[in-house]
Formats: C-alpha cells, structure tokens, sequence
C-alpha cells in the first residue's frame, strides 16, 4: 500500500475521535465527519450490527439525518470513521466492502495497542485501497 496523499486533521477533531474510541473500548464507534472549508464536525452514528466488536454498519435513519444537517450546514462528506477494537488500524474485507463513498476520506481507530491509539486514513475506490499521510 503506498502513501501518496496528505490530509491535515485539526486536532480537536482527533482528540473527539480518539476520545469516542476510548469510551467504547469493547464496540466499535462509528460516525461520519462534515467539512466546510478547513472547519469540521463529528457526527457519531450508532453501528446497527449485533455484533459491533467485529462489524460496523451505520444507522440508516441517523446517516441520513447527519447528511441532511451537513447539507443545511453547507458542509460536505469529508470522511467516515470507526474503530476496531481488537485488530490493527486496516481496512478489513468488510470494510471494503461497505466503502459506498469513494470521495470520502476512511479513518480506523484501532484500540489494538497498549498505551498508544492508532488511527490510520485510506481512501477506498472497491478494491483499490490507498493510504493517506494524516497530519494532526
């Protein structure tokens, strides 16, 4: 996998995702992140799976609601997050699977450490999977 692209993160946000992470140590978060110029925010959305130590899928009624206020917030799809608590910060089969947003940014949150957090950026277009370089 290559690392080709850039993206900046404000900190406030990495702080928020991390935090999020932290709190569900056993489940996986979930969420979509709007941009409107370098300002963004977070939209946690509950993962609907029944099992969501292992598996994420998004709400639908709240994924829908969080792009409807991006959209009144004048805001684009900037990225869409998770975590996974027990397997390092790599897009699983099911992730690639689910990667129906090819403009967006996929950020994972992997709880896989001891001590430190790791969260890693990836750009999805089906099977072509390319990492970015993120700078908080």
């Amino acid at each position: 996998m290559t690392v080709t692209t850039t993206i900046r993160l404000p900190r406030t946000l990495v702080n928020d995702l991390l935090h999020q992470a932290q709190l569900s140590p056993k489940q996986q978060v979930s969420g979509l992140i709007g941009r409107h110029g370098q300002r963004c925010m977070c939209y946690p959305i509950e993962s609907v799976k029944t099992d969501a130590s292992v598996l994420f899928a998004l709400n639908a009624s709240e994924q829908l609601a969080a792009l409807k206020e991006m959209k009144e917030r004048n805001q684009e799809l900037f990225a869409i997050y998770h975590s996974h608590p027990d397997a390092p910060a790599l897009p699983s089969v099911i992730d690639e699977d689910v990667a129906d947003y090819p403009q967006a940014l996929y950020l994972i949150i992997s709880l896989n450490t001891r001590g430190v957090l790791e969260m890693r950026g990836f750009q999805m277009h089906g099977k072509n999977i390319e990492e970015v370089n993120l700078i908080i």
